[in-house]
């Protein structure tokens, strides 16, 4: 009986590692997308104009939008975050008072483009 089993535990052993060097030989690598991109939708400066609130805050920031509503009662700066409101905030984006790391924040919040006006 105990021969039996293992033969059963060394079976199983073997079974599994040739299956995991079979994975790792070249052309068997699983390709996975963690560019985590959003499709793009583009808005009108009049359709960003309409969330102008605390409750509805979008803003343009380098010709691309972003609802910050979840934000807004976050921001270390209060209000402030309320002056561009449904507007474009490009230059106080890059204002110095904030940190390099709104700048990897800011893409959580991105919604698309701002359509180009002719």
């Amino acid at each position: 009986m105990v021969i039996v089993f293992a033969t059963l535990v060394l079976g199983f052993l073997l079974g599994a590692f040739l299956m995991i060097t079979r994975s790792r030989k070249p052309g068997n690598e699983t390709v996975i997308d963690t560019s985590n991109k959003k499709a793009s939708k583009l808005y009108t400066r009049a359709e960003v104009l309409l969330h102008n609130e605390r409750s509805n805050c979008w803003i343009i920031i380098k010709e691309k939008v972003y609802d910050i509503t979840p934000y807004v009662e976050e921001h270390p700066g209060g209000d402030a975050i309320l002056a561009h409101a449904g507007d474009d905030s490009t230059e106080g984006f890059f204002g110095p008072q904030h940190a390099t790391r709104v700048f990897d924040m800011i893409e959580d919040f991105y919604i698309g483009e701002l359509e180009q006006q002719s």
